[in-house]
């Protein structure tokens, strides 16, 4: 593959290398509950909370958001990690927050430095929660009084959470909402899968509109995936087409008449959910970024592929099928595209990456970023004017921070 270059323009001289991993200490927890017993090690350890919500804001410093001991806590560090300041409790009552790789917290800070957050708390029936929402308006230091954002007072389903803002004010949480689903079937009527439903704000979060419904029949617990685009956010999901048929499709929450739009065609046809979701992000061009998964009669294995108005690249296979390559995500800023994902060979597992400096029309050879014997966290990509990031949550290491700029701005000749 053609090797592509890119220079950060306020990163002139700056040298990194892959040897700069910052380990953190990583909490107390409860677990990776997404691990499955076929890509474990022989002995199977103890269950750890390992996924965290991270974020860089526009000085660069990167945020963290945790669950410790049934509590979100968030802190902030500006120095690539390897200091971190003291933690602030945002759910000051504890409760059973979700953060497995598929639902795990999130968080943005707005221009003005408002820090928003927003998590799925796991209610005591089963498969029940709420999404719930909190703002700190001075700099991280305190959080507002935590909020549920779904209104409709139903004990159900309401989980998945995705969060978007354009920076001014403008705020947009989407998350998979069984509301739907109940309400038909308390009918006697049928009901595939659930529902995607948004909430906004466009004051930072001081206040929310009315739920929206978005979309039904939807996947019911692959993660859903929120960019912004200059037509405003735009939300990937697992669609549930025809009578059984998982694949990707993508909806314009400013466009909601216009419907989904069908983005993979891998024919997975499932009677169940495969709890595992999409990435999504937008670059310079305006062109859309996506990784998936599927097991489809038509394409099996981890996917990329970007769009361009009607334009689709040609699905782009990620990572060595022996090891069972998995949960990829995708950041883009200008020109350039960070692709990661995670692998298992049996003994240990790999953080991998690839990058483009054109939009994603050539690619990187894959790179192994880390590697881990213990539970861990999927990888997580960062970008921002000045530098990116790779960070990785594992049992054994604690939180990893490797900051690629060095690895993306050089130069084959």
């Amino acid at each position: 593959m053609k090797k592509s270059t890119y220079s950060f323009p306020t990163l002139a001289g700056f040298f990194l290398t892959l040897a700069s991993v910052v380990a953190i200490a990583a909490g107390p927890g409860t677990g990776d509950p997404t691990q499955q017993p076929s890509v474990m090690q022989a002995s199977k350890p103890p269950k750890t909370a390992l996924a965290v919500g991270v974020t860089l804001d526009q000085e660069g410093q990167l945020w963290l958001a945790k669950v410790i001991d049934q509590r979100l806590l968030v802190s902030r560090s500006e120095d690539d990690g390897k200091h971190f300041s003291e933690s602030v409790t945002v759910t000051p009552v504890p409760e059973n927050i979700g953060n497995d790789g598929e639902n795990r917290p999130k968080i943005q800070v707005a221009r003005d430095g408002t820090v928003l957050v927003t998590w799925t708390e796991l209610l005591a029936e089963k498969y029940a929660g709420n999404i719930k929402f909190s703002r700190s308006t001075d700099s991280g230091r305190t959080f507002s009084e935590p909020i549920v954002l779904n209104d409709d007072g139903r004990v159900t389903s309401h989980r998945f959470d995705s969060l978007a803002i354009d920076g001014k004010g403008r705020v947009v949480v989407a998350w998979l909402d069984a509301r739907d689903r109940d309400a038909a079937r308390e009918k006697g009527e049928e009901f595939k899968g659930v529902s995607l439903y948004s909430s906004q704000s466009f004051d930072n979060g001081a206040h929310f509109e009315p739920n929206r419904q978005i979309h039904q029949h939807t996947c019911e617990c692959c993660r859903t995936a929120l960019t912004w685009t200059s037509e405003g956010p735009v939300v990937l999901l697992r669609n549930i087409f025809g009578t059984n048929t998982r694949d990707f499709a993508v909806a314009s929450l400013d466009k909601v008449e216009e419907g989904v739009r069908r983005v993979t065609r891998d024919e997975w046809q499932i009677d169940a959910c495969p709890h595992n979701g999409g990435s999504l992000a937008t670059d310079g061009r305006g062109q859309l970024h996506l990784t998936w998964f599927t097991s489809g009669t038509a394409a099996q294995g981890q996917f990329y592929k970007r769009i361009s108005g009607n334009q689709e690249s040609e699905p782009m296979a990620l990572g060595d099928m022996d090891a069972q390559p998995n949960h990829a995500a995708v950041v883009a800023h200008g020109e350039t595209v960070i692709l990661t994902w995670r692998e298992f060979d049996g003994n240990v597992y790999s953080a991998k990456m690839m990058f483009s400096n054109d939009g994603g029309e050539t690619w990187s050879e894959p790179w192994r970023l880390m590697l881990s014997a213990g539970a861990n966290d999927y990888p997580v990509p960062l970008i921002s004017d000045s530098k990116a990031l790779v960070v990785w949550n594992t049992e054994n290491e604690g939180l990893r921070v490797l900051p690629v700029e060095r690895v993306i701005n050089r130069s084959d000749g």
